[in-house]
């Protein structure tokens, strides 16, 4: 990841202060075949990708990936058909979906994806990380089932700098505890899994 995405603090700082080395690409763009040239050069055996890389990576350099141990993807909704095609490819590798607004540093939730998922089934975000709380509330912010998805703790952000106004309009105190209205919908599973269902605005992604 750059540099200036929250991302590149659990690259770095999760190789470094679990005893591992950090294999870091030169600088510039780089082409599938190139990163894939690099995981296995390096021999590298935890990467991070972003959920469309994730996909690229799956339909073009999918054999770069099967030396892996743990695969992290997250960042926008990913494919059933190409989690699956990678679990199937890559039976030794644990597949982890990260879920997290920069607000709430990098990651807020993670779901370890079993070997047996289903191809046409929606991956889940999972469960909030250590040290972190997640609620799902109504517009009444009352708790529900189906909701907007509020998180809260160690990683909780300060605010955006010289944005006071936005700062009050997402960063709420709810319940005596001060949280992040992320604007995403999501759904409380029978399994306690959160499952992302969309935005409950019109904000969109672009890639």
């Amino acid at each position: 990841a750059p540099i200036a995405f929250d991302a590149s603090t659990f690259e770095i700082w999760g190789a470094l202060l679990n005893g591992s080395a950090l294999a870091v690409m030169p600088p510039g763009l780089h082409s599938l075949a190139e990163i894939g040239l690099s995981i296995q050069r390096f021999g590298v055996t935890t990467a991070w990708l972003t959920a469309g890389l994730f996909h690229s990576m799956v339909d073009h350099e999918l054999d770069s990936l099967t030396g892996l141990r743990q695969l992290l993807a997250g960042g926008d909704v990913l494919s059933p058909s190409h989690v699956r095609r990678f679990l199937d490819a890559a039976p030794g590798c644990t597949l982890i979906n990260g879920y997290g607004p920069t607000e709430n540093t990098t990651f807020t939730c993670c779901f370890t994806v079993p070997s047996q998922h289903p191809a046409d089934a929606a991956v889940p975000i999972g469960l909030p990380i250590a040290g972190t709380r997640i609620l799902v509330l109504d517009e009444n912010l009352k708790p529900s089932e189906t909701g907007e998805l509020f998180a809260a703790g160690d990683g909780l952000a300060r605010g955006y700098l010289g944005q006071p106004e936005l700062t009050a309009q997402k960063f709420i105190v709810h319940a005596g505890e001060r949280m992040y209205r992320t604007g995403d919908l999501v759904r409380r599973r029978a399994d306690g899994n959160i499952e992302f269902l969309g935005r409950i605005d019109r904000q969109v992604k672009l890639s």
